[in-house]
């Protein structure tokens, strides 16, 4: 909890001035986010894993953006695993800074469809998760990076910056078409694949209109995608990531 600590008290020394800058006042909400994620990580229900995320500085995205779903896909066994691999860890955590992207992809998505709402799937990914994640994935080693990042390496979601998320549709009560589930691995589910998908019937122009909901509220908010996961957004570069913040163990 040191590192959270010395965290919240810098972010009140930036903003004891009373003329606030708008960084202070992003600031000042960074600091409000940590306030909550301490008081929720003091209750019995968080688990050690957890808990050790709060210590890094880490905060819980369902405390930093109000009304946001969240459904851990490898925590359940509706994954491409078949089973709960990430056990203890029921929370997504980010970074703060990326939880504010977040946030304002969130309420890019309220204002312009008030019945819908972001659903997110993955957040932060431990390293000792991400070594049970690639232990537990059934292909040879040589092969394993096309699917998960080697923990000897680690990737964004190890850092924090890195979500998977889809829309969910309050009215209706499930998520919006995308044309492929989350983790699906085939051209159908990479964005620079759809025009060659489009043509070939294997999704439809409604399930494109969907991503792209999807796309224009995230990079809206600062983040990136990639080529081969419809689901998947950056908040940084691996070069950024690393120059920014240390590898959650």
């Amino acid at each position: 909890m040191k590192r959270l600590s010395a965290l919240i008290l810098a972010f009140s020394i930036a903003c004891s001035s009373p003329q606030k800058s708008a960084q202070e006042e992003f600031s000042e909400q960074q600091r409000e986010i940590l306030d909550q994620s301490e008081s929720l990580a003091s209750r019995d229900s968080i688990s050690d894993l957890e808990s050790m995320l709060f210590a890094q500085g880490l905060v819980d995205i369902e405390v930093a953006v109000p009304g946001i779903r969240v459904e851990l896909k490898y925590s359940t066994t509706d994954n491409f695993f078949g089973r709960d691999v990430y056990g203890d860890l029921v929370r997504c955590f980010l970074q703060p800074e990326v939880a504010e992207m977040v946030k304002k992809a969130q309420e890019d998505l309220k204002k312009q469809y008030p019945n819908l709402t972001l659903l997110i799937y993955d957040g932060v990914r431990p390293l000792s998760v991400q070594q049970i994640l690639w232990d537990s994935l059934d292909k040879p080693d040589s092969i394993k990076p096309l699917y998960v990042s080697d923990p000897k390496i680690g990737g964004l979601h190890n850092y924090g910056v890195a979500v998977d998320l889809t829309i969910f549709d309050l009215k209706k009560g499930e998520p919006l078409d995308m044309g492929t589930p989350y983790d699906y691995f085939g051209y159908p589910a990479y964005p620079d694949r759809e025009l060659e998908m489009l043509a070939e019937g294997k999704i439809t122009r409604a399930q494109v209109a969907n991503r792209e909901i999807l796309r224009k509220v995230m990079t809206g908010a600062g983040f990136t995608g990639i080529g081969s996961e419809w689901w998947h957004f950056n908040a940084f570069s691996r070069k950024e990531a690393g120059e920014k913040f240390q590898l959650i163990k």
